[in-house]
Order: C-alpha cells, then structure tokens, then sequence
C-alpha cells in the first residue's frame, strides 16, 4: 500500500526525476520565474520551498544540503544571499503557480512557477533631452547634389 506517499513519478526514473526537479528549482533560483507544464511545477514547488528554508537557516551544514541537492554552487549563493532573506517573516508558502492555458504542441496544461516576493524591476531613468540639445546633438545632413535639366 501507498499510505502516504506522494511522489509524483512524472513517468521517469527516481534519478531522471531528481536530476530534472534540481534543475527546474535552479532555473527558478536563477530566472526568479519558470514557465513549465502544472505537474511539473507542482512536483518542483516542495523542493523549492525547502530549499529555501535551508536558505534562511544559513549554517554551513544547509549550504551543503542545498549543494547537493542543486549540483551548482553559484545557484546555492544567490538563493543563500537575495532569495532566502526575502522570506524571513515568511513561515511557508514561498511560491505561486499561475495557471497559463495549454501548450500549443501537444496542449500540455502550462503554468508558471514563480517566487511570492519578488524584487522590484530597475527602471533606469533617462535625462530629459530639450530641443536645444536635441538640435545641437543631431548631424548635419548631408546636402544632396544638384539635379541636371537634361532628359535622356
């Protein structure tokens, strides 16, 4: 019997399967939003989650679980350093799945994966150009050479 056991098997083997959620999870370290099929992010969604309670942990010994568990250390810094204290007044609930609709190829139920909390976008802020500026900044134009009258 499967008493409680939740393993969703995603048709691959146990190896295929763990090496395929590291790096769905790491692609959501690095990329802040995945786009993927539901099953998929509903299998990913645990282990992100409990990575980031190893994040917000922060001994040594959770930074090695968090290591073997995603295979990149430069993943594992980021989720340590920006990820993890995002959720510090956070007890659980670290990510959102947002049903997208079906894929187009073989009408897979798509949705993204994505962090609750999010970092604000950088806007970069242009100085404003006047037209004097603008006119002082712009080349000459090159002037076009005369037409000749004669036809041909």
């Amino acid at each position: 019997m499967r008493h409680r056991q939740n393993t969703t098997k995603l048709g691959r083997t146990s190896q295929h399967r763990d090496s395929m959620l590291a790096n769905l999870v790491g692609s959501l370290i690095r990329h802040e939003r995945v786009r993927t099929t539901v099953s998929r992010a509903k299998a990913a969604r645990p282990v992100a989650e409990k990575l980031v309670t190893l994040g917000k942990k922060g001994s040594l010994h959770h930074r090695r679980l968090a290591i073997s568990a995603l295979h990149e250390t430069d993943l594992v810094h980021k989720l340590f350093a920006e990820i993890a204290p995002r959720f510090k007044d956070r007890a659980g609930g670290y990510t959102r799945i947002l049903k997208l609709g079906y894929r187009q190829g073989d009408a897979a139920p798509t949705a993204l994966l994505e962090w609750v909390v999010r970092p604000a976008p950088v806007v970069e802020v242009q100085p404003e150009v006047t037209k004097e500026k603008a006119k002082a900044e712009k080349p000459a134009k090159p002037a076009k050479p005369a037409k000749s009258d004669k036809k041909k």
